[in-house]
C-alpha cells in the first residue's frame, strides 16, 4: 500500500506546473498585469500562432511544436528545435490537448497569440483557474507584431531580442508604407485569397489571416463580417474579379488555369495565381504569426514588381537569418522564392 502511496506522489510530482518565481509582468489582450516567472525556461504554445512567436524570440524555452513542422522545413529552423515532440493544440479549430496533457508538460507559462474573443478569453481564465500555469493571451493583429515582439521579450527574458526583432519588424513595415504610399489607388490589384483545393475558402478584409493584402498594397475582394475564414462560391468569385490571386495550397495552384468553372476570372486568364512559400512556416498565414512580416515583403513584389521585386530575394535572406536564425543557401533561397 506504502509502494502505492508513493507512486501516486511522485506521478502528482511530475505533472504539476514548476512553481514560479514572479519577476516580471506584462498585461496582455485581457486587459490583466500577469505576473510572470524570472526568465522562464519551459513555455507551452497554445495555438501555431504562438509556435512561431516562441521560435523566433526564445527557442530555447520551447516545450515542444504544437504541430511538427513539415519534413521539407526543418532545414529553415534550427537544429536544436526540429526533433522537439508534437503536444498538439489548445486553441483553435481542432485543439487536441487536454488539461491533463497540459501539466504533463510541466509548462512555466502557457503562451497564446492570436484573434482575441471572448472564447480565448474564457479559455484563459479556465486554464489558468485549473491549472494554476500563467496564461498569457496576446493580440495577433497584425500592426501591433513590434510592440509585442518588444514586450513578450522583455517579459521572458530576452529583452535584447526582442527589441532588436521589434526594430526590424518596424522598420518593414516602415519600408512596405513608404512604397505603397507612392502607388495610385487605381493602380492597386484586386486580390483573393484561396485556400483548400478549390480554392473556395478565403478570408474576409480585417481577418487575421488576410490583413496584410492590403498592407501591401492590394485591395481584398473578399467580403464578410467573419474575423476567421469563409466559403465562397464561384459564381461570388467571378463577381468580384480578382486580378491576383494568392493561394496557400499547392494542388489549387497547379490547376487553377485549368478549372472551368474558374475561366473568365481575370487572375485565372492572366494566369497571375501565385503559390505562397511554405517553409518552415507560411508566408501569408499557417500560421498568422511573426512570419506574416515576410509575406509582407513577398505580396508587394508580387503586387508591384516593378517597385519591390528586384529586392526581394534579400529581403528573404535577412529575414531567415534575423528572426528564423538560420543563413539561406542560394538553393534553398530559389527553392522558397520558387515556392
Amino acid at each position: 500500500m506504502r509502494i502505492i502511496r508513493d507512486l501516486l506522489a511522485a506521478s502528482l510530482i511530475a505533472i504539476a506546473p514548476i512553481a514560479p518565481a514572479f519577476a516580471e509582468s506584462i498585461q496582455d489582450a485581457s486587459g490583466r498585469v500577469v505576473e510572470l516567472a524570472s526568465d522562464p525556461a519551459r513555455i507551452f504554445a497554445a495555438g501555431p500562432p504562438a509556435d512561431v512567436l516562441l521560435y523566433v524570440l526564445k527557442p530555447q524555452a520551447m516545450l515542444g511544436w504544437v504541430r511538427a513542422v513539415p519534413e521539407n522545413g526543418l532545414q529553415y529552423v534550427l537544429p536544436e528545435v526540429r526533433d522537439l515532440p508534437s503536444l498538439g493544440r489548445l486553441t483553435g479549430k481542432g485543439d487536441t490537448l487536454n488539461l491533463e496533457g497540459l501539466l504533463a508538460a510541466g509548462p512555466q507559462m502557457v503562451l497564446d497569440y492570436g484573434n482575441i474573443n471572448p472564447t480565448y478569453l474564457d479559455l484563459a481564465k479556465r486554464v489558468e483557474d485549473q491549472t494554476g500555469v500563467t496564461y498569457v493571451l496576446l493580440d495577433g493583429a497584425f500592426q501591433k507584431t513590434p510592440d509585442t515582439l518588444r514586450d513578450l521579450g522583455a517579459a521572458i527574458g530576452v529583452a535584447a531580442r526582442g527589441e532588436e526583432l521589434a526594430a526590424k519588424a518596424e522598420a518593414i513595415m516602415a519600408e512596405t508604407d513608404r512604397l505603397v504610399a507612392s502607388i495610385p489607388a487605381k493602380k492597386r490589384p484586386k486580390v483573393y485569397l484561396a485556400r483548400g483545393p478549390e480554392g473556395l475558402e478565403s478570408a474576409a478584409k480585417g481577418s487575421i489571416h488576410s490583413e496584410i493584402i492590403e498592407r501591401a498594397g492590394g485591395i481584398n475582394v473578399a467580403e464578410g463580417d467573419s474575423k476567421g475564414l469563409i466559403t465562397v462560391s464561384p459564381e461570388q468569385l467571378h463577381a468580384w474579379a480578382p486580378e491576383i490571386i494568392i493561394t496557400v495550397d499547392r494542388d489549387f495552384a497547379a490547376n487553377a488555369t485549368s478549372m472551368p468553372e474558374l475561366a473568365g476570372i481575370p487572375a485565372i486568364d492572366n494566369k497571375r495565381v501565385y503559390l505562397a512559400p511554405q517553409a518552415p512556416f507560411g508566408f501569408i498565414d499557417a500560421p498568422p504569426s511573426v512570419n506574416r512580416l515576410l509575406g509582407l515583403r513577398w505580396l508587394t513584389a508580387k503586387f508591384h514588381p516593378e517597385l519591390a521585386g528586384e529586392a526581394l530575394p534579400q529581403a528573404v535572406r535577412d529575414f531567415y537569418h534575423d528572426f528564423y536564425q538560420v543563413d539561406l543557401s542560394d538553393e534553398q533561397l530559389k527553392a522558397l522564392l520558387g515556392a
